[in-house]
């Protein structure tokens, strides 16, 4: 039989590690690990000594010198500032990625399904841009407006092949909310109210080098606020992508952008009553909207105008089920049915040949003006008052987009820059809004339809900007006897998609409960309260829930597998066992300010001794035994008179657990899950260190990562004095095998005992 061997593993400050048999001891100030063999015993019919005692050398790598913030200043300066041609080309095809692939195009491959998808996507787009403009408090026309600028600036931008950039319910709901606020501030009561006498209702603005001077209406007010509210956001959304902060796209989970926009939907739904009933009543302002919507909605019942509340029933009648047609046969469609601009155009005839607004006092879009109007600086006055709005505009508006654009892009197979994706939305945003347009983003439903129609391109994006320059030039004018019940309708219909999630609640709690959770928390603060409130509270929920695992983690017992030198929790596995006078724990959550106390607490709790306490207990009963009762206090305590050792045997110090049984001589703690440490989360592992020593319990770590190492190091966890508490094992085994070579004397031959 031959003698036992061991592998040893060192850790020094210099970072090298070192697999050296047999055992040689090193001195070296700090931190040292050691790793003994899996096995206990090598035999000849190993392959003999010769295979095993070639030393292995791990060396971390060099750091280097940490540098001053002078030095990385003046290097980062260094970078970002010096010019090249090389570099400058590469900003220019960075900014403009259509410079990229457009000389790339395929034009015989990819111009028909781009065509189509453009084409299709420009004609849905007409009806819902003239719709959607009533949820942002704008006149059609700048919707029309809104989705054509958009769809240019992103084809140039963007670099999403797929997404369809334009106007988003949500946004539209957003924008109009601040539009009512300033309206109301501003002295324009309701919708059909004129001008008012209070003086913050004139609006002084300069065209041209602002020399002109001229009093705003309720509507060229709305659409100054509007275009206002869209430039701020933009500018957010540049700033955040010269800063390179796109990441803050992460944050936002599915969950809590899915409940958001469902919530958004519930006041969008609710909003679009009144112009279902053609009741003319205000937008109502602050916090609980819905109710006092509904409230309004329900004391003026008696003013339901009969025309618009039967047109609203026909175009419901005719459009859900052709809706539900199209998405039940999308798969055998080349493209969806236009259904809605079917409706548009039969309602606009109907309306104007029976005469529904002079007749019978119905809503109409009124006139749509061809041709743009001149680019107009926007109010600057107005930002401070719409600062933190457009700053909740703006992050909703990238966050979908990025989202959407990384969904398309993973399933197609390339990839998405998020901080060009957040110039390009910015942009979309602030050039049009001195057109008078307001805030866009990607849309989902259009961007489905998109990719259902064969699009490979940005290209499609341009033919989109052309359908909708024809409707602007020439159709528009022929929209103006359109209901506005019709474009309430249009708006009503396209909420299914988010409406349909509330039958998904069941399988999204079965799947997370925490998930489900944020998406149900955020829906109803979203609709219930406040659209913004409920994007902030979604957000804290989140951060909450992801504090809470950290929380909620336990200390584990671990046990070894049959035959393996494998470590689970006993709680989870069968089959498992433990090592006599050795605990094995891991804690599955990273170590810091906010559960050091938790931490601490299940760790004496899971090892049956509070070190603390038992040392309180000792202190009392030391106190009432004199010196010569040594042989009492080793009987009750369990702890052998150090003065009376055998020479021959090395005596172990054994605690005594609450409940009388022997406590473990040594503590083995799996930090593999412990992601990081901060400062507190080091200064409890020496606490734990120390309190058990004091009660002779050995604490010894294992499986640390080397950033936990690093932390470790820094903060002063090993001692300058060579002492066993210095030690971190590289596994579990190691550290196992290690304790008991130390704490029991093992003689040449004696392998089978402790293997």
């Amino acid at each position: 039989m031959h003698s036992l061997f061991f592998h040893s593993l060192f850790y020094s400050p210099t970072y090298s590690l070192c697999f050296l048999l047999p055992v040689i001891e090193v001195t070296a100030p700090g931190l040292e690990i050691m790793t003994p063999d899996d096995t206990c015993c090598v035999t000849a019919e190993d392959g003999g000594e010769g295979d095993h005692l070639q030393p292995l050398l791990l060396e971390r790598v060099d750091k280097g010198p940490e540098k001053s913030c002078q030095t990385v200043l003046r290097q980062r300066l260094k970078k970002h500032c010096t010019c090249t041609s090389k570099k400058a080309k590469s900003k220019v095809l960075g900014f403009f990625p259509i410079l990229k692939w457009l000389p790339k195009y395929q034009l015989k491959d990819w111009i028909l399904g781009d065509a189509m998808s453009g084409l299709i996507v420009g004609i849905l787009l007409v009806p819902q841009s003239i719709a959607y403009s009533l949820l942002a408090s704008q006149d059609p026309i700048y919707g029309l407006y809104t989705s054509f600028f958009s769809s240019i600036i992103y084809a140039l931008l963007g670099t999403s092949r797929h997404i369809s950039v334009g106007i988003f319910g949500v946004l539209c709901l957003l924008v109009g909310q601040v539009v009512d606020r300033e309206l109301a501030l501003a002295g324009y009561l309701t919708e059909s109210g004129g001008f008012s006498d209070n003086n913050s209702a004139v609006l002084l603005a300069g065209q041209g080098n602002g020399s002109v001077e001229w009093a705003c209406d309720r509507s060229c007010y709305a659409i100054t606020v509007g275009a206002t509210v869209t430039f701020t956001a933009g500018v957010y959304q540049v700033l955040m992508g010269l800063f390179q902060v796109g990441f803050v796209s992460v944050y936002l989970s599915d969950s809590l952008l899915s409940g958001f926009a469902t919530g958004a939907s519930l006041t969008i739904l609710t909003s679009q009553i009144k112009y279902l009933l053609g009741l003319k009543i205000p937008r109502p302002q602050g916090w609980f909207t819905l109710f006092k919507t509904w409230y309004g909605i329900l004391t003026n019942l008696g003013n339901t105008n009969i025309c618009d509340l039967v047109t609203s029933l026909v175009c419901l009648l005719v459009l859900v089920p052709t809706k539900e047609l199209n998405y039940r046969f999308k798969s055998k469609l080349k493209a969806p049915i236009p259904f809605e601009l079917f409706v548009v155009i039969i309602a606009t005839l109907a309306s104007h040949f029976g005469k529904f607004n002079t007749e019978y006092g119905s809503s109409v879009a009124g006139d749509i003006p061809t041709g743009f109007l001149p680019p107009q600086l926007p109010s600057w006055s107005l930002i401070p008052n719409v600062a933190v709005d457009a700053f909740s505009i703006a992050i909703v508006g990238f966050a979908i987009t990025v989202s959407l654009s990384e969904m398309f892009a993973k399933k197609h197979g390339y990839a998405v820059d998020a901080n060009q994706e957040m110039y390009a939305i910015g942009f979309c945003n602030i050039l049009p809004s001195f057109f008078r347009c307001f805030t866009t983003s990607a849309a989902l439903t259009k961007t489905l339809v998109k990719e259902s129609t064969g699009c490979q391109t940005q290209v499609s994006g341009l033919i989109t900007a052309l359908v909708l320059l024809l409707v602007l030039l020439v159709i528009a004018p022929l929209f103006f006897s359109l209901q506005k019940c019709v474009l309430a309708v249009i708006i009503v219909v396209n909420l299914r998609g988010a409406l349909r999630k509330f039958m998904d609640i069941p399988r999204m709690w079965r799947s997370n409960p925490v998930d489900a959770s944020i998406w149900l928390v955020t829906m109803l603060t979203s609709s219930l309260v406040n659209t913004e409130l409920g994007l902030l509270v979604g957000l804290l929920v989140s951060a909450f829930c992801v504090l809470g695992r950290t929380q909620q983690a336990q200390v584990r017992e671990l046990g070894r597998a049959k035959n393996r030198e494998h470590y689970e929790a006993l709680s989870s596995y069968r089959g498992l066992h433990t090592h006599p006078g050795v605990a094995v724990f891991r804690y599955d959550a990273p170590i810091y300010y906010a559960n050091q106390s938790l931490f601490k607490k299940s760790l004496y709790g899971r090892v049956g001794l509070d070190p603390v306490k038992e040392r309180l207990r000792r202190l009392k009963f030391e106190k009432k035994q004199t010196k010569n009762n040594n042989k009492e206090l080793e009987e009750v305590v369990g702890v052998p008179d150090m003065s009376e050792k055998d020479g021959a045997d090395a005596t172990v110090t054994v605690s005594v657990t609450p409940d009388g049984k022997p406590g473990p001589r040594s503590v083995v703690l799996d930090c593999s899950a412990i992601l990081f440490l901060d400062t507190a989360g080091v200064n409890v592992l020496k606490e734990v260190r120390k309190d058990y020593r004091d009660v002779g319990v050995k604490v010894v770590l294992a499986q640390c990562s080397t950033s936990v190492l690093d932390t470790l190091e820094r903060g002063g966890y090993f001692p300058d004095e060579k002492d066993d508490g210095d030690k971190v094992f590289f596994t579990i085994a190691d550290a196992v095998h290690y304790i008991y070579v130390q704490n029991v004397p093992v003689s040449n031959g004696d392998c089978e005992a402790k293997c």
